[in-house]
């Protein structure tokens, strides 16, 4: 359960940021306006979107590769969000969908496999078996015979 949950809630939050910016900063350039419920729409969307990442796991280095299939079925996703639920004009949501599935993804699993990979614990140094770096302070050996007492001046 963990291990579905906390990759959703990252992935969500980063699409939700992300696609925030991009909609706030869009709609305004392009059409002058911002449509009504924004934050709703940006919710829904990126949760949607979310659901998607979290089933499909996206990164960087399978992206064309071994699940090209994945990538097509997640590019349909964006565009078809950033058309129909964030209101973009089709050839807009197709640019901006896409260049946003591009980017956005791979890096917001690169988040995801940081916080759900266990860290390495560092080996002790071995401290037996190596020469020491410099020698002690300490004297090792027996300690040395104190020198005789001066005879007593007449």
């Amino acid at each position: 359960m963990f291990a579905h949950i906390v990759p959703l809630l990252v992935y969500w939050l980063a699409f939700f940021v992300t696609c925030y910016f991009v909609n706030e900063t869009f709609q305004d350039q392009f059409y002058d306006e911002i449509p009504k419920y924004l934050g709703y729409r940006v919710a829904v969307g990126s949760l949607l979107l979310a659901l998607l990442a979290t089933w499909l796991h996206p990164s960087f280095d399978t992206l064309f590769t071994a699940n090209i299939a994945w990538t097509l079925l997640q590019a349909l996703a964006w565009v078809a969000v950033f058309i129909l639920i964030f209101q973009f004009h089709p050839w807009h949501g197709v640019a901006i969908g896409l260049f946003c599935m591009l980017l956005i993804p791979g890096l917001a699993t690169l988040g995801v496999d940081n916080i759900m990979t266990p860290s390495k614990v560092v080996a002790p140094i071995e401290s037996k078996g190596r020469p020491p770096v410099r020698k002690s302070l300490n004297p090792t050996g027996p300690l040395p015979k104190s020198p005789e007492p001066a005879p007593p001046k007449k």
